[in-house]
């Protein structure tokens, strides 16, 4: 069986940084790069059901993006994943996360997978939503933000615990094959060994075209996507304000205080 784990090279902010003058992205030369951490858990979880099954289970890395995200996808493999997967095209820039589920809902239909581990959402942007628009596109059973995992390789079915508001969880049983979106925590992502490292370093990476999954360019980039940034701005910095005095006078200063604000 194959457990394919989509996986993202998120952006972090270096304390000094730069917007474009369209106001629509940071400099790159500003941001520095790594594998999104929740995606380190996703695939931990693959690797750990690999290495209990009886059975042949190959776990399948994929990353829609550039030639420097072959890195993260070198960091898939010396961490236990058998293959790494390469998607992109230029037409893909700007792209939201419907259009990237779109590329790796045609990627699953290629690799068929009963499986699909992913990130609950990602460091940069926090978006939560590629893994469910993936389920959709697929239209495949899903359970997110998932902390707990009962499932072993071969099986029809996999019993997920699920967080909740409040410090809640939930078990949901699911017949697969299914996407999991995975929460932080579920394990614990082991480190790459410095022979792993070396191996990862000489395996080969498929790159893939559009073409190659059958998908057309307007079903990308801008044109495919649902969203798009219009701007990006810095916050302003304020200041808190202590409210002095009676009860009655809070509420007063404070209902004046909104009043303000919604007149702004």
């Amino acid at each position: 069986m194959k457990i394919l784990v989509p996986v993202k090279r998120v952006a972090a902010l270096e304390d000094d940084f730069q917007i474009f003058a369209d106001g629509r992205d940071v400099d790159p030369e500003c941001l520095n790069y790594d594998l999104n951490e929740w995606d380190s858990f996703a695939l931990e979880q693959a690797v750990l059901i690999k290495e209990a099954a009886s059975t042949d289970v190959q776990v399948v890395a994929v990353t829609v993006g550039p030639e420097p995200c072959d890195e993260i996808l070198r960091a898939c493999l010396a961490k236990g994943a058998d293959r790494a997967l390469r998607v992109w095209d230029d037409s893909m820039l700007g792209s939201d996360p419907i259009a990237i589920a779109r590329v790796l809902a045609a990627v699953a239909g290629r690799q068929a997978p009963q499986l699909v581990l992913t990130g609950a959402q990602s460091s940069d942007h926090g978006h939560a939503t590629t893994g469910i628009a993936l389920s959709a596109a697929l239209d495949w059973p899903h359970v997110a933000v998932v902390a707990g995992l009962k499932y072993a390789a071969g099986d029809a079915r996999a019993t997920a615990t699920r967080e909740l508001e409040a410090g809640l969880l939930q078990d949901v049983e699911l017949v697969l094959p299914a996407v999991l979106t995975i929460q932080l925590g579920i394990n614990k992502p082991r480190y790459a060994s410095l022979r792993a490292i070396k191996q990862a370093a000489a395996k080969p990476i498929e790159v893939l075209a559009l073409s190659d999954l059958g998908l057309a360019a307007s079903v990308v980039g801008e044109a495919g996507s649902a969203s798009r940034v219009r701007r990006m701005v810095i916050p302003e910095k304020g200041r808190a304000q202590m409210i002095e005095g009676t009860v009655q006078q809070k509420a007063q200063r404070l209902a004046q205080i909104i009043r303000e604000y919604k007149a702004a």
